[in-house]
C-alpha cells in the first residue's frame, strides 16, 4: 500500500473507487464499508483508495474533544491489512472544512481518478457538511461517477461506532469495546521510570507513557496482553489509575507482566486489553494491597487462558 499526503501525489494509472473517513480505530463498521470497497474496485481491475484525516475533524472544528482509539500508524496498518492500494492522508485544516462538497469532489474526480465512492448512509463532507448523499449521487450523475452507499454494521443489536467504543472505553467496558472493534483494544506507548514501589511490593511493573490524545480505559485494573519489542508476548494485571493507597494522585498506566524478568525501559511496550477485573481501590496497608494484587493476578490468569481457549476455537 501506498500512503501519501497530497492528491497531487497519487499519479493513479487506472479509475479508482474511493472511501472516505476519520477510521479512527479501523473498527468492525468500518472494516466492513473498506472490505466492501476493496473487493468492488479488485474484481474491476481498479484502485481501491481509502482517504482519511489528520488531526480528527472534530478536534479541528472545535466539537467535543476527541481522544483517538488509535494513531496515524496504526490506523494504516490496520487500513493496509483490509488490501487497500493507496492510503490519502489529508492535513485537516479550518480552510479544509470552508471547502465546497463539489470543489472537492472535483478534486477527487481530476487527482484520483474516483468513479465510484463508497460512504455510510450518515455520510457528508464540504461545508456545513453540505455534500451529503442526495448531493453526492445528483453530482455523480451529471459528472459520471456512481455512489454506493453501504448500511452499518450492527453489534447486540446497535451501530458499531468510535463514538460507542469510546463511551464503552470511557465507562471501562471491556467486553462491549471489543465486540465493536472485532479485536482487543490497543495502547502502546514508551515504558518509563516510576518510582519503582511494585517492585518493592514484589510485582515490578512497567509504567507506560502513551503517546498524547490517546484514549485511557478508565480507572481499575484489567487482565492484558503485553507485546514487548524483544521478548514477545506476555500475560499481564494492568492497572490504571491513581493509586490511591500510596496517593500518587497523578494517572498512571502500570503493567505487570507475569512471570516476566527483565529491563523494559525505553522500550516500546503494547497492551491488549482482554478484561476488566475490578474497579481502582484504596486499601488500608500496603499488605492488604499485595493480597489484592495475588488475587487479580490469578483472575487474570484464569481470564487470559480462557480467551485463548476461544481464540483457538474462532481460528
Amino acid at each position: 500500500m501506498r500512503i501519501i499526503h497530497h492528491l497531487e501525489e497519487a499519479q493513479l494509472s487506472q479509475p479508482s473507487h474511493l472511501t472516505i473517513g476519520a477510521f479512527d480505530g479501523v473498527h468492525r463498521g468500518h472494516r466492513h464499508l473498506i472490505g466492501a470497497m476493496t473487493r468492488a474496485a479488485h474484481e474491476a481491475g481498479r484502485a481501491a483508495v481509502a482517504l482519511t484525516f489528520d488531526p480528527h475533524p472534530g478536534v479541528v472544528l472545535g466539537r467535543t474533544p476527541v481522544a483517538a482509539l488509535s494513531t496515524l500508524e496504526e490506523r494504516a496498518a490496520l487500513i493496509e491489512a483490509l488490501g487497500v492500494d493507496l492510503l490519502v492522508i489529508l492535513r485537516f485544516t479550518p480552510a479544509m472544512a470552508g471547502t465546497p462538497a463539489a470543489h472537492f469532489v472535483e478534486k477527487l474526480r481530476r487527482h484520483l481518478k474516483m468513479v465510484e465512492l463508497w460512504v455510510g448512509p450518515d455520510f457528508a463532507l464540504g461545508h456545513r457538511r453540505e455534500g451529503n448523499v442526495d448531493f453526492l449521487r445528483r453530482l455523480g450523475a451529471e459528472e459520471g461517477f456512481t455512489v454506493h452507499v453501504v448500511e452499518p454494521l450492527r453489534w447486540r443489536g446497535e451501530v458499531v461506532s468510535s463514538t460507542r467504543i469510546r463511551a464503552a472505553l470511557t465507562a471501562g467496558d471491556i467486553e462491549e469495546a471489543n465486540g465493536c472493534l472485532g479485536r482487543p483494544y490497543h495502547l502502546a506507548g514508551t515504558v518509563v521510570h516510576g518510582r519503582g514501589l511494585g517492585r518493592q511490593l514484589g510485582f515490578p511493573t512497567a509504567n507506560l507513557e502513551p503517546p498524547p490524545g490517546r484514549l485511557i480505559p478508565a480507572n481499575g485494573v484489567y487482565a492484558a496482553l503485553a507485546q514487548t519489542e524483544r521478548e514477545g508476548i506476555w500475560p499481564a494485571v494492568v492497572n490504571i489509575g491513581v493509586r490511591p493507597t500510596i496517593a500518587a494522585n497523578h494517572l498512571t498506566v502500570e503493567a505487570h507482566l507475569l512471570d516476566f524478568d527483565g529491563d523494559l525501559y525505553d522500550q516500546q511496550l503494547g497492551l491488549d486489553f482482554i478484561a476488566r477485573l475490578r474497579d481502582e481501590m484504596a486499601f488500608p496497608s500496603l499488605n492488604a494491597l499485595v493480597d489484592q494484587i495475588r488475587r487479580d493476578i490469578e483472575q487474570a490468569r484464569q481470564v487470559l487462558a480462557s480467551h485463548e481457549v476461544d481464540r483457538a476455537h474462532r481460528d
